[in-house]
Formats: C-alpha cells, sequence, structure tokens
C-alpha cells in the first residue's frame, strides 16, 4: 500500500517558484536526506552504493537546503564541488542550505569522502524542457511517471520518452537502429545479474548495459538520469555513430567498486558528449578496438578505430581509474581525433592498475599496437586528482596529444607522469599543475611546454597574517584589458585587478576548523581566453611562537627502522637500524626499498608571520608535528587494484599558525611495498604550494 505522500508524489509534476518537482515512487525514494528548493520539499531518490540524488528543474536562482540523517552528519565540514560555483554552505546543526544561481550538476559531500563506500549526494537542477513530446503523438513511446519494469528495445525512428516521475527498471537496447531519440527527466536503473565478485560487465549483449547500442546510427540521448548497480559498463556502444549526449546524469556504484565504465566506444565514433554528469566506478570514458573478453581471441583480433568524439561543458567523478582510458595491453586498434574541454575533474581515481591512474591514459604496453593521434584536453579545472598523463604505446606510435589550459585548483599530483616508447609531439601549454614530476624514457620524445599566447592569472595578498574581519587587499598581475573574477571560498566574490575582502571567519572555505580558505581567481583577457590561479589562505587569531635557537645547521636527524608496517609503529622500545643527519626529510637514507619506518626531528625555519598549510603524502603511516602539535596524520592505507603492488599515495593536509622563525618538527612515516611517495608540501604567505626545500631544515649546532 502506498503512503498519502506516494500518491500525492505521483499527481502531475508541480511548479512553484520557478521550480518544476518530479515524483518518485516507493521502490526507489530515499529519506536519508531531505532536500527543499524555494521552500519546495523535492524527493531524494536512492541510487546506487550509498549514493543518492535529487533531479528537479529551475527557473532562475534558488535557495537549497539539505538536511542529513544525524545531527552531527556535517560536524566535520561539507564540500560542494565543483569548487568554480564557490558555494559554501551555512551549517545549522543537520542542515546545510546555500544559493544556486540557476541549472546546474552538483556533488555534495563530507570533506575528501568519496570513495566507493562514501556517502554522496548529487543535485541535478535541470532547465525547463523546450516542446517535450506528449503521450499519443506520432512515433512516441511515451513513459509516464510510475514504475515500469521491462528492457526497451528500440525502432528505427523511435522517440522514447521518459517523463519526469518515471523509473524504468531496465535497460535501453539500441541495436541495429537508426534515427532513434531517448529523451525526458526520467531514470533508468539498471540492476542485472553480473557475477559482483568477476568481471562479467564487459559483455556486449542486450539487457546487459543501461544503454547498449550495436551498429546504431545517429542517436540522441538527452536529459535523462542512468543509475547502474551491478558491475557492469554503464554505456556500451559497439560498431555505432552518430551518438549525441546531451544532459544526461549518470551514476555507477557496485560492491566490486570496479568494471562499471561510464561510457566506452568499442569501435565506435563520430559522437558529442555535451553538459553530462558522470559518477563511475572505473574509466569514465573508455576508447577500444573490441572487447571479446580476456582470452586470446580477444588479443589477437584486431579492432575497429574509434575517433571524432568531443566531450565537453561536463562534470566527471569516479571512485576509481582513470578519466580518460585509451587501449589496454596485447590490443590492437587506431584511435584519433578525441577533444575533451571545459569541464570539471571533480574526482579521479587514486592508486593504479598497474600504471597510476590519469586524467589522460593510452596504455597498450607491453604488447598492443595502433596508432594513436589528435588528442586535445583543453580548459580542465582538476580537483581530487593523482596524475596527468600516462602515456605507455609500443608500436606503432602515439602522436599529437595536446594538454592546453590544465588548471589544478588546489594541489598537485599524487603520482609521476610517465611518457615511454615511441610518442611524439606532446604539447604541453598552460599546464598549471605544480610541480609535475614527468618521466620521459623508452625513446619517447622530450614534450613542448609552452605558455601559450593566453592571459597568465596571478596574485598576492596583504597583509599576510590574516586574522577575521580584518580587511585583505587582493592584487592580480596586470591583463591587457582584463576581467577579474575572485571566489574567496567562504561564499562570496569579487571582481576588479585590486580588491579588498575580509573572511568571516576561522572555519575554512569546507567548515571543518582548518582556517583554511581557497581563493581562485579567473582572468579573462579581451579575446575571452582565461587562466586560473589558486592560493590557500589561512585565517588564524592565534599564532605558534618561534623557537629562541642559538647557532644551527641543515639538515634534520633521522632514525631508520626496519619492518612491515602499513601502519606506524610505536617507536619508543624499538632500536634503529641507522640514525645520523638527512638533507630534510629525506626517505633516500633508508637502507632497503620496502619495510621500512623512518623518523626525523630538527626545525623548521618559517620565514613570515602568517597561517601555514602543510600536506603529507604517503603509502603507508605518516604523521607531522610542529612545534608538538600535531598537524597532519595519513588516513588508514588503501590498496592499489588490479595486483598493483602496494597501497595508493594519499594526502593529509593541515593549517596551523606561525611565527617567523624556527619550529620543532617531528615526521614519521613507514613504507611497505612498491614505489616510495613520501613528500612534504607547504603553502603559506608568498608561498606557493610546493615541496618543502631542503634550506627550510635545521638542527641544533653542537
Amino acid at each position: 500500500m502506498w503512503s498519502l505522500r506516494a500518491l500525492v508524489l505521483l499527481a502531475p509534476t508541480a511548479a512553484l517558484a520557478g521550480v518544476t518537482i518530479f515524483p518518485l515512487p516507493p521502490e526507489i525514494e530515499s529519506d536519508h536526506f531531505r532536500v527543499v528548493v524555494n521552500a519546495r520539499p523535492v524527493p531524494v531518490a536512492h541510487a546506487a552504493s550509498n549514493y543518492y540524488f535529487a533531479s528537479f528543474e529551475l527557473t532562475g536562482g534558488a535557495t537549497v537546503s539539505v538536511t542529513a540523517a544525524a545531527d552531527d552528519y556535517w560536524a566535520k565540514g561539507v564540500e560542494v564541488q565543483p569548487w568554480r560555483h564557490n558555494i559554501r554552505p551555512i551549517r545549522q546543526g543537520r542542515t546545510i542550505t546555500f544559493r544556486i544561481d540557476g541549472p546546474t550538476k552538483l556533488s555534495i559531500t563530507r570533506p575528501g569522502d568519496y570513495s566507493a563506500t562514501s556517502e554522496m549526494l548529487f543535485l541535478f537542477v535541470n532547465a525547463p524542457e523546450v516542446n517535450p513530446p506528449h503521450q499519443g503523438d506520432p512515433g512516441v513511446r511515451y513513459y509516464g511517471p510510475g514504475v515500469h519494469r521491462e528492457n526497451i528495445d528500440a525502432k528505427p525512428g523511435d522517440t522514447i520518452y521518459l517523463a519526469g516521475g518515471a523509473v524504468i527498471f531496465g535497460g535501453i537496447n539500441l541495436w541495429g537502429v537508426e534515427n532513434v531519440k531517448v529523451l525526458g527527466r526520467g531514470i533508468v536503473v539498471y540492476d542485472g545479474p553480473q557475477d559482483p565478485n568477476h568481471d562479467e560487465g564487459w559483455m556486449h549483449r542486450p539487457n546487459w548495459h543501461a544503454i547498449v547500442m550495436d551498429n546504431a546510427r545517429n542517436i540522441e540521448v538527452s536529459g535523462i538520469v542512468c543509475v547502474v548497480r551491478s558491475r557492469t559498463w554503464m554505456i556500451q556502444m559497439q560498431d555505432s555513430h552518430g551518438i549525441h549526449f546531451d544532459n544526461v546524469k549518470e551514476i555507477g556504484g557496485c560492491p566490486g567498486n570496479a568494471n562499471q565504465d561510464g561510457l566506452d566506444w568499442i569501435g565506435s565514433g563520430d559522437g558529442t558528449v555535451r553538459d553530462c554528469f558522470f559518477r563511475a566506478s572505473d574509466d569514465i570514458f573508455a576508447l577500444e578496438g573490441n572487447w571479446l573478453g580476456y582470452g586470446e581471441d580477444n588479443w589477437t583480433t584486431p579492432g575497429h578505430d574509434v575517433g571524432n568524439i568531443t566531450v565537453e561543458d561536463s562534470v566527471l567523478s569516479t571512485s576509481i581509474s582513470n578519466i580518460v582510458r585509451v587501449n589496454w595491453p596485447r590490443k590492437e586498434f587506431n584511435s584519433s581525433h578525441f577533444t575533451l574541454r571545459n569541464s570539471d575533474v571533480i574526482h579521479m581515481g587514486m592508486g593504479g592498475c598497474v600504471v597510476p591512474f590519469a586524467l589522460l591514459e593510452i596504455w597498450a604496453d607491453p604488447d598492443g599496437r595502433g596508432n594513436h593521434s589528435g588528442y586535445l584536453l583543453d580548459n580542465i579545472r582538476l580537483e581530487d586528482w593523482y596524475s596527468l598523463l600516462q602515456l605507455r604505446q609500443p608500436n606503432p606510435a602515439i602522436r599529437d596529444v595536446k594538454l592546453r589550459d590544465i588548471w589544478a585548483l588546489d594541489g598537485m599530483s599524487l603520482a609521476g607522469s610517465v611518457i615511454a616508447g615511441p610518442v611524439d609531439g606532446v604539447i604541453l601549454e598552460n599546464v598549471k599543475a605544480g610541480e609535475l614530476p614527468l618521466e620521459v624514457s623508452d625513446g619517447a620524445a622530450q614534450p613542448s611546454e609552452v605558455h601559450g599566447d593566453g592571459p597568465t592569472a596571478s596574485f598576492t595578498f596583504r597583509p599576510q597574517m590574516v586574522i577575521p574581519h580584518r580587511r585583505i587587499r587582493f592584487a592580480a598581475e596586470p591583463v591587457d584589458n582584463g576581467a577579474y573574477t575572485w571566489l574567496f571560498g567562504d561564499g562570496t566574490s569579487a571582481r576588479g585587478r585590486v580588491v579588498h575582502h575580509a573572511f568571516p571567519d576561522a572555519e575554512g572555505t569546507l567548515r571543518d576548523g582548518s582556517g583554511r580558505f581557497r581563493v581562485l581567481l579567473k582572468v579573462t583577457d579581451a579575446q575571452g581566453r582565461t587562466d586560473w590561479a589558486s592560493h590557500g589562505v589561512v585565517v588564524t587569531s592565534a599564532l605558534q611562537e618561534a623557537v629562541p635557537l642559538v647557532g644551527a645547521t641543515p639538515g634534520l636527524h633521522y632514525r631508520y627502522y626496519e619492518g612491515p608496517w602499513s601502519f606506524l609503529p610505536r617507536f619508543e622500545g624499538l632500536t634503529s637500524v641507522a640514525s645520523g643527519i638527512a638533507n630534510g626529510p629525506d626517505p633516500l637514507v633508508r637502507l632497503r626499498g620496502d619495510d621500512y619506518a623512518l623518523v626525523f626531528d630538527g626545525y623548521i625555519d618559517i620565514p613570515t608571520d602568517g597561517g601555514y598549510s602543510f600536506t603529507l603524502l604517503s603509502k603507508d603511516g605518516g604523521m607531522l608535528e610542529i612545534g608538538g602539535e600535531a598537524v597532519a596524520a595519513s588516513p588508514a592505507p588503501v590498496a592499489q587494484v588490479c595486483g598493483s603492488v602496494g597501497d595508493m599515495v594519499q594526502a593529509a593536509r593541515g593549517s596551523i599558525g606561525l611565527r617567523a622563525g624556527l619550529h620543532t618538527i617531528h615526521i614519521e612515516v613507514s613504507e611497505t611495498e612498491g614505489p616510495e611517495a613520501f613528500a612534504l608540501r607547504w603553502e603559506g604567505p608568498g608561498i606557493a604550494l610546493a615541496d618543502v626545500p631542503a634550506s627550510a631544515f635545521f638542527v641544533a649546532a653542537r
């Protein structure tokens, strides 16, 4: 028996104050979150795993509130992405409130909580449909509000319309058809029979994916939400061309946290993806010539070419793997002319599957073959990310790969990029990803690194000691006929080359109590070209006093221990194998590559009074103390996948107010298996995010 509320929700859609609300049946509705838009309750759907979403239409702006199930749900903070929207909610107990200006796609989480087991809420704010089909229109297969348990087999020329409130439990099969449209504001929920512990999701057959295409032509998919709960590739296209996705929202989560690609082009191409949202449990965009499984037939059968694909204006999130992945070891096919532009990478997979996950991975090493050329990644904003490039192709070649206007808005890579094999014509134009570690080997040509002819965003602020409510002067470097947009990370913005701003509190952008605000500057020149700059500004009213040390020499004391510790051991009572003076916190003083731990002690020289952020990178255990105060501690180790050796690199960040001068520093790190990854980075007044230089460390002179 359905509740009265459910019966009300299944009434025709309601519009008030610019909001159009779609009903949800009880089979998918959840009360885990409560969403209110312009004083109107909007039903929330359970998608997959611990993911939820609300989808509605909006004309104009709106006030949005989200209420969680527990009083302390947001106690450690809240993060709304993409960051360029500059949303910092007001928090009152279990409810957060914020404004939006119009249609958008948002991810709402607790800070840093975006793994496969995390709880995530997505808001899909749509513009009103223009001239939607009606029931009874010629050639229209109309699905109205309510539950429909069926697999939809399209016929040539069909318009399949899923009205707002329609929920299809099944899949959509576009098999050997052309001139088909799949439209609306409805939801497809696919939960198939795949084994959650093994990869069966690659199989190409009807009723095996949320949407599957085979030899399809001239297909349009627009407006709908696709939810995938089983371990299968979500939208799979084989030998299909002329495929266009617009405002499609796709959410996937499965117990295996794997084999749940967003869009797979298998011998397909000539398509566009615009204004879409993807939350995947594997590669978001995968390009393959063929896929017949993991047997010998798959390795020895050349695949069809893939090319002429454009992805733009989209929001990209995955719990594991790459944003764009091309090829696979031992396979053979060619690809060309792939463009990804003007998109937000809000979550990238952490760790690796043999090679680190990346923004772009073209990987056929050791035995794959194929020519891959004409790749352009342009105007990409990186938020939580791992590495930039993994280009590893034994033969024949990778050619003409260009990354232009790539911005790490608040961070640096956690793993280095690799270009190996017959790779040539790689251009990095205005790639602002911090100190990018890049390895070039096995005959690959050194990439060209150029600034380009666009504007340069850069800024300073004074005074460098920032306390709540103090007016701070922010000044951008001048750009001819430039327009300047400031996003202060506290929900406010400003325009102009020189602006003044006072931060309202010391909670920080994430309301996590860190005091750190993510300040972003966007500069646009007269030709419409843009550039971004970012800097963390720590607001604090308290500064730790410096140590009055007389006499110091460079370096840090170290103690070296041996043992298989994935977590930090209790060093009290342990006997060190070696000790001495290191050139800073350098793991190369260790005597072997695996199963060891290091402890560093000494002083760090702080150049000026103010708030500083420190980022500790480690794969296993890590801990940083300054002046006896805990600043950062690494989270629990997480293993990589596909049998990759060692754990993934993770970042732990903390902030502290410090007086200029020397402060005691204590660092602990443990390492088990795999390549070393320990690093210590800082950011503060006059210091852009970078590794702490060896020149900043000292020990007391004897």
